[in-house]
């Protein structure tokens, strides 16, 4: 079985549990997202072993704190269930559309010092594919407008998250955070990206612009 198809594979069986949890609510998204945080904090100090004591603090809020945003997103939002849904399109979108659009006409090295197959193009792509999928989810569903100008911004910020975890894996001299999931290494890995979105998204919320 090929690279791209067993990725492709293990993302769906993720988006899909990701999707029933979230319509589910209450203990079972409650509990799934308990689970991911938990991973992200073993993962995470697995990859600063032998840092200072901060690194290990600061996993422990890196892990928490998005995980505290996606239950306010989904509980406490006026929109809940369909504002989490934006949040993982927006996510999603991102990586993918960076993932093909950079494997296909990717040249210009977004950060070659911290992820050298990363590309200016793919950058664009993933903004563009969050822009048009995350606009199409907002405009069907109803969400407010203001979540079609932080579509871009916020899959930027989605990139930024996967270039943090990166460099902390160049820096320790890692390849993946883990590897637990088929085609993608560690769920750090895979969430690195999301971090950011559901976390910026909260206090969007909180502040009353979405």
């Amino acid at each position: 079985m090929s690279e791209l198809l067993v990725r492709t594979v293990t993302g769906l069986m993720l988006v899909a549990l990701a999707l029933f949890a979230a319509a589910l609510g209450g203990y079972v998204f409650a509990v799934l997202v308990a689970l991911a945080a938990t991973a992200i904090y073993y993962e995470w100090t697995r990859i600063v072993r032998g840092w200072s004591l901060r690194w290990q603090i600061g996993g422990f809020a890196y892990a928490i704190v998005p995980a505290l945003s996606l239950l306010w997103i989904r509980d406490r939002s006026d929109d809940q269930v369909m504002l989490l849904i934006w949040v993982f399109i927006i996510t999603w979108a991102t990586d993918i559309g960076a993932y093909f659009v950079g494997r296909a006409i990717g040249k210009r090295k977004l950060a070659p010092a911290i992820s050298p197959g990363k590309t200016v193009e793919g950058l664009y792509g993933g903004m563009a594919a969050a822009t048009l999928l995350g606009g199409a989810w907002a405009l069907f569903i109803g969400l407010k407008p203001a979540v079609l100008v932080l579509a871009p911004l916020f899959a930027l910020a989605s990139q930024g998250g996967d270039l943090f975890e990166s460099w902390m894996k160049r820096r320790a001299g890692v390849k993946d955070s883990g590897n637990w999931l088929p085609g993608h290494g560690g769920l750090l890995d895979r969430l690195d990206g999301m971090v950011p979105v559901a976390v910026l998204t909260a206090l969007a919320q909180l502040s009353g612009v979405v």
